[in-house]
């Protein structure tokens, strides 16, 4: 495809590296795309809070779509532009179903408004040094919320989510962004491709003027949405599978690889400018 219009990009296992950390020459090949007016929509299962640090490591500060697409999130102003959230009936039926479908994992939630995690008390982190508050399970669906997680230690998150897709139906769409026993439920429908396509319209780009980047089956449907989709060197099979491009590793400026293409270090500006 020609220059992209706006490029999208998931975080974890895609734009940064094994230590968490974007490489010079990833920061300054986002450096020539942006200035030459071609926006990244970061695109992630994050919440806001983890993304602004990510945000300021790139020096880049635009739209976002955090929470696998059920959130829309400026982070120059930090401000939430839109959240599909489950209510408090739909939570409730979901927990309930949840615990049935995965016997003995521990459930948390997502809030958008909340500056922490939570979780009950049986729920282990998939990640080290997770900022979270723990609550009684009975009030995990006390208020709405934009995701819930399972995690059980021991088992696949491909294996998981098949049993809740088993379980729950229609009830949500469910994914994983983690292969060490981790699924995530968000409101039937919501995406990351639902997220980026609400960012694309605020930048007046089609889809067909898009690059996406991902690694996880969370990046899926955004992949498949963009009119080019970028896996990973690292990527899990099924995106391996469904991308037009396999990229580099993560963890050798694979992203940068793919982009250079159109944002090369010759001269002060792009090697192709979009129309």
């Amino acid at each position: 495809m020609g220059a992209p219009r706006l490029v999208a990009s998931d975080v974890d296992g895609t734009l940064l590296g094994a230590d968490g950390e974007p490489g010079p020459r990833l920061v300054g090949v986002l450096e020539r795309m942006t200035g030459a007016g071609v926006p990244l929509v970061i695109a992630t299962g994050r919440p806001p809070r983890w993304i602004a640090p990510v945000c300021d490591a790139i020096g880049v500060h635009g739209l976002c779509v955090a929470a696998n697409g059920a959130v829309l999130w400026d982070a120059g102003s930090g401000r939430v532009v839109e959240a599909a959230e489950l209510d408090t009936d739909a939570l409730a039926e979901v927990i309930d179903r949840l615990r049935t479908a995965l016997p003995g994992a521990g459930l948390a939630v997502e809030r958008v408004d909340a500056p922490e995690f939570c979780c009950e008390p049986a729920y282990e982190h998939a990640w080290p040094q997770s900022d979270h508050v723990e609550i009684a399970a009975a009030e995990l669906a006390a208020r709405p919320a934009v995701k819930v997680l399972a995690r059980r230690r021991g088992l696949e998150s491909d294996a998981m989510a098949a049993a809740v897709r088993d379980g729950l139906g229609d009830l949500v769409d469910v994914t994983f962004s983690a292969s060490n026993g981790l699924v995530e439920c968000s409101v039937p429908g919501v995406t990351k491709a639902r997220g980026l396509a609400l960012a694309a319209a605020h930048h007046g780009v089609d889809a067909a003027d898009v690059v996406a980047f991902g690694d996880m089956p969370n990046d899926l449907e955004m992949l498949r949405w963009a009119g080019h989709g970028v896996a990973m060197g690292n990527a899990h099979p099924e995106v391996l599978a469904a991308a037009d491009e396999i990229a580099g590793h993560h963890d050798d400026d694979g992203v940068a690889a793919v982009l250079e293409r159109w944002f090369s270090r010759l001269g002060d500006g792009p090697l192709s400018r979009p129309a």
